[in-house]
């Protein structure tokens, strides 16, 4: 998109802040996961559905997306979330997103086992 910032250049700055928890959208904008590694100290809430079609991911495809961040974020301070919010999907497509997205976390928590 036109004008729209490469990254998250201001992840430095949320580090130092008292926030815990920090969610990055991963999925639709194919983020570079290593930006990570600028939040040493935060639980991330890694987005890993594209909400920006109805087409329901599979298991493998979340798993992928999850995999992408383990290099720089131990799984221990991974919470595996949607991009965001779900309300203007269709029922059945969102429900078919967190389906996959419940089942993609378990083909990663088996592997990491």
């Amino acid at each position: 998109m036109a004008g729209r910032p490469e990254g998250y250049s201001f992840l430095p700055e949320l580090e130092q802040s008292s926030a815990q928890q920090i969610s990055i959208e991963t999925a639709q904008a194919k983020l570079d996961c290593s930006v990570l590694q600028k939040l040493p100290g935060k639980t991330i809430l890694l987005g890993v559905l594209d909400l920006s079609t109805h087409d329901v991911e599979t298991p493998e495809t979340v798993a992928a997306r999850i995999r992408r961040a383990l290099p720089y974020i131990s799984p221990e301070r991974l919470v595996i979330a949607p991009d965001c919010g779900l309300k203007y999907l269709p029922r059945t497509v969102a429900f078919g997103k967190m389906k996959s997205m419940v089942d993609g976390a378990k083909l990663v928590r088996a592997e990491l086992q």
